[in-house]
């Protein structure tokens, strides 16, 4: 058996089924589960404002800019 990444569709009949089926509610309270949060938020900052960027006329200028400014070819 050979599991492929496409996932199964419902069909229209088990949709319409499960939109009659009840919605069971169950509490917090009697799952045994702390509630409490266990993070707490040191500080909240904006992101560093960043240079606008430059918008190239050609595939030439980019190479240009690649070797003299910024040295990577």
């Amino acid at each position: 058996l050979v599991p492929t990444v496409d996932g199964r569709y419902a069909t229209l009949p088990n949709l319409m089924m499960a939109k009659k089926k009840p919605i069971e509610v169950i509490p917090a309270e009697s799952l045994g589960v702390d509630l409490q949060s266990h993070l707490q938020v040191t500080s909240v900052e904006e992101p560093s404002a960043r240079k606008a960027g430059v918008i190239l006329s050609d595939v030439d200028e980019l190479v240009d800019k690649l070797k003299n400014e910024a040295k990577v070819l």
